[in-house]
């Protein structure tokens, strides 16, 4: 019999019957009225996986599709009956009407409960069975054609139904007296069941069979011939569990002889007490040793000594024995305020973060004034730096850098990926496998207190059901919090205050905004190309050289192939493209002084093309001949970048049409922008009537990349403006900045690595706001060489600075007055030029244009 079907028979029936004790039965009348009861022609059907409704029986299954919970939810509401049929595939999570057996059972939904951990249990009773003939519908849940199938006269004597009767009974008593799980009230219940169709079902439906075996049984047409088939099923699981009974007695001996063995394991420790120390007693001995050497305060103190003691009185073949010497040996092996000495010399810190890294300035100088502090004070909370910037800057082999400027230990853990609080945290000890978080093993493994611990990547943790870790960074990087760090392995706290913590991210928008208030946010920006080649030559090609196996001697490259490989192979702020470029060149130089080939030892920027095959094709700045295209400069996590904004006019009605993946602030950036010119078109020489007659589309190429923020405003506005004026675009000019329905020009962020994208495109001259100023004058003048800048503080400026008065010859979609020819020709005169890297054309007030015009 199925013990757990017959438990939640137990369970179910106090909630029906009031009595716990009692299994729901049916009485012959009862049956008799359930025989009377008709059948309808259609019914709502409930799919049961696992098991099998009979006519009578009570069961209680959890419902958890929500097909079947509407199901169920509207058939207890009105009170009608339901065709429950089991499935023919226990697997299938959606069954439909193919995957389901023919026949079935009519129920009656009597109670719905929802139980403590949100599941809902229901639980009905079998009514009669039924035949499902055809599908009606599958939504909102599965409705079919059914009809009545009825018993088939058994034509059995009473005697003989007596006889079959009372061998069912007999074998279910003997298998319930064999086994222990099944609750005594069972064999009552089944002594008191008059009808013998109704014991027929009873057992069936509670036996130990498979779901096929118990719908063969349903399937019977006669009760004869039921009877007969659960007779052979019964005395096949009764033979079952014959042998489980035997096997378990066998098993039984066994545990008593490991007991045995167990007895004379502690003889044998009496044995070596009376010879010496056991193995047992050294351990702990040494554990002792251990922590009479470390420097931890009185709490940590009492609460190894306590653990200790426990472990004295543990039984060593215990699985809670090899736990606490676990625990135990992870007390000992941390550095419990062992620090090693910071050195002062800032000259040579200078010198090796110079040496180790091109640039990063402004790190280089937070970290000499870190020193600074130190040195003066020699006690101050340690800064939590956090290193912003595209990929492949340097960001990590700072914190080697960092570590060996101030004498320190050095150990770097990677959050990219990490899901898990506990991995941060650690786990309760009492779990199987439990070990403390991993900051605890990196501080364990840097045997030091006052390590610089880089957290790699810490823009990218998850958060799962397994908790957020980056919540649980909080406390470690926040310097009021982590002199007391909890670890749930440890139950102790742990100082982590002299710990100088180095973030890295590549995207600030994904760190948790707590988290990212409690570090110093310092920006590292791209690379020239003057520092690419320092970095390669310094870096790059003798770790490149010493990897590969190849001497010094037999590779070298000047440096203007590598500026050659770096603008055409490569379209990155960092240096791993550049590389991986020069790594394939020393790979080819490698296979030839393997297969003893001859070649010079110089690679010539021809082979060098012929062994990286084709270039990178990358956006580059083309001519003016067209116009309505602008230049733009954008900010992407991988550097700075180019981006052309494209307008075009057709014949129409005014419509505004934008395409490229554009983000919902771009396109609101494309609406200003006209309405900006629709109104001041009077002031540009634009026909109000050109807005009505043609429809505006404007595109950004490469549709596939998503593009989003406000920086493309005055792009737009200049590419509107020279589509509706026909006046081209200056030559090699880019521009960047947001604007508003007022044309004031706002400033932008990214302003280094756009002006790097806007040199290596080719750019000559940019347009900025005038707030951005600040960010030009803090780059370096090496940067900016060659390039001119114009600042603005309105639209006006940014056209009169962007336009020039040639026109296309084949634009016939704007056309402009002699008069507004003459007026921008007049503005042109009276705008100040403030000199190479400040260009600022000053639009002339409409009054003053005109007065002068007059004169």
């Amino acid at each position: 019999m199925n013990e757990n079907q017959f438990g939640d028979l137990f369970e179910f029936s106090g909630m029906i019957d009031g009595d716990t004790d009692l299994i729901p039965l049916i009485t012959p009348e009862d049956e008799e009225q359930m025989n009377r009861e008709a059948t309808p022609d259609d019914l709502p059907i409930l799919p049961i996986r696992n098991n099998v409704l009979f006519p009578g029986v009570v069961i209680p299954i959890t419902v958890g599709r929500d097909k079947s919970i509407r199901l169920i939810n509207d058939a207890y509401k009105a009170k009608t009956v339901i065709g429950v049929i089991a499935q023919k595939k226990q697997d299938v999570e959606a069954p439909g009407f193919e995957d389901l057996f023919r026949f079935g059972t009519v129920a009656q939904v009597l109670r719905v409960l929802k139980m403590p951990d949100g599941s809902t249990t229901v639980i009905i009773q079998g009514k009669k069975r039924f035949e499902m003939l055809d599908l009606i519908t599958e939504e909102p849940y599965i409705r079919a054609n059914v009809r009545q199938y009825m018993d088939l006269p058994h034509g059995m004597k009473d005697d003989k139904l007596s006889a079959l009767v009372s061998s069912l009974k007999d074998l279910s008593l003997n298998i319930l007296r064999l086994n222990p799980n099944i609750p005594s009230e069972a064999g009552f219940a089944i002594k008191n069941i008059e009808s013998p169709t109704f014991l027929i079902n009873f057992i069936s439906s509670n036996m130990n069979a498979t779901v096929e075996e118990k719908q063969s049984l349903l399937e019977k047409s006669d009760l004869l011939s039921r009877g007969e088939y659960l007779l052979g099923l019964l005395t096949k699981d009764l033979q079952l569990l014959e042998m489980k009974n035997e096997i378990q007695s066998k098993v039984r001996n066994d545990i008593d002889k490991q007991q045995r063995e167990y007895f004379l394991h502690q003889q044998m420790k009496t044995i070596q007490d009376e010879l010496g120390e056991n193995p047992v007693d050294m351990e702990v001995r040494e554990l002792r040793i251990k922590g009479d050497k470390k420097k931890w305060t009185k709490e940590i103190e009492k609460h190894f000594s306590k653990e200790l003691d426990k472990l004295q009185r543990m039984n060593p073949n215990g699985p809670e024995f090899s736990v606490q010497i676990n625990y135990l040996e992870t007390l000992v092996d941390l550095p419990w305020n062992v620090y090693t000495k910071d050195k002062f010399d800032l000259k040579k810190a200078q010198e090796i973060l110079d040496r180790d890294h091109f640039g990063l300035e402004k790190v280089k100088e937070r970290i000499i004034e870190y020193l600074a502090v130190l040195k003066l004070k020699n006690d101050m909370k340690s800064p939590i730096l956090c290193l912003y910037g595209p990929p492949g800057v340097g960001k990590t082999s700072l914190g080697k850098s960092v570590a060996e400027a101030l004498g320190r230990k050095y150990v770097r853990m990677s959050l990219g990926g990490l899901r898990d609080e506990a991995e941060i945290r650690g786990h309760r000890k009492t779990y199987i496998g439990a070990m403390p978080g991993r900051v605890i093993q990196n501080m364990k493994k840097a045997e030091s207190s006052n390590p610089v611990f880089v957290l790699d990547e810490i823009d990218k943790t998850g958060e799962s059901f397994h908790g957020d870790p980056s919540s649980a960074l909080l406390e470690v990087l926040d310097p009021e919090q982590n002199t007391a760090f909890y670890d749930n392995y440890l139950e102790v706290d742990y100082d982590l205050s002299k710990v100088m913590f180095i973030a890295t991210a590549n995207n600030l928008a994904t760190i948790q905004p707590a988290l990212r208030d409690r570090m110093e946010i310092i920006e590292i920006t791209g690379y020239t190309i003057e520092e690419k080649l320092g970095i390669a030559k310094k870096h790059l090609i003798p770790k490149l050289l010493k990897e590969h196996g190849v001497k010094e001697n037999q590779f070298a490259v000047s440096e203007s192939v590598v500026e050659k490989i770096a603008e055409e192979y490569t379209n990155e702020s960092g240096v791993r493209g550049l590389e991986k470029r020069i790594g394939k060149l020393v790979r080819n130089r490698a296979m030839q002084i393997a297969m003893n080939e001859k070649f010079k030892s110089e690679i010539l920027l021809e082979e060098a093309r012929k062994i990286l095959g084709p270039s990178y094709e990358r956006d580059k700045y083309e001519n003016n001949n067209v116009p309505g295209v602008v230049t733009g400069l954008a900010w992407t996590p991988v550097g700075g970048d180019i981006l052309f904004i494209e307008t075009i006019l057709t014949p129409g009605k005014g419509k505004l049409s934008m395409t490229g993946n554009l983000g919902e602030v771009m396109k609101e950036s494309a609406i200003i922008a006209l309405e900006f010119l629709k109104a001041h078109s009077s002031k540009l020489g634009i026909n109000i009537k050109t807005f009505d007659q043609h429809n505006v589309h404007v595109h950004v190429p490469e549709g596939a990349t998503p593009k989003d923020g406000p920086s493309a405003g005055i792009t737009m506005l200049t590419a509107l403006a020279s589509q509706f004026t026909g006046r081209k675009v200056k030559k090699a000019l880019a521009m960047t900045g947001e604007i508003t329905l007022r044309g004031k020009v706002l400033p932008v962020g990214g302003i280094k690595e756009k002006i790097l994208a806007a040199r290596r495109a080719g750019i000559k001259e940019i347009i900025l706001c005038e707030k951005n100023r600040k960010d030009v004058e803090d780059i370096k003048p090496a940067y900016i060489e060659g390039l001119t800048f114009h600042y603005v503080s309105d639209m006006m400026e940014v056209l009169d600075a962007a336009l020039t008065n040639e026109r296309s010859g084949s634009d016939k979609n704007s056309k402009v007055t002699k008069t507004a020819v003459k007026k921008t020709i007049a503005k042109k005169s009276a705008a100040k030029t403030t000199g190479a890297k400040k260009s600022v054309r000053k639009p002339v007030s409409a009054k003053k244009t005109k007065k002068k015009v007059r004169k």
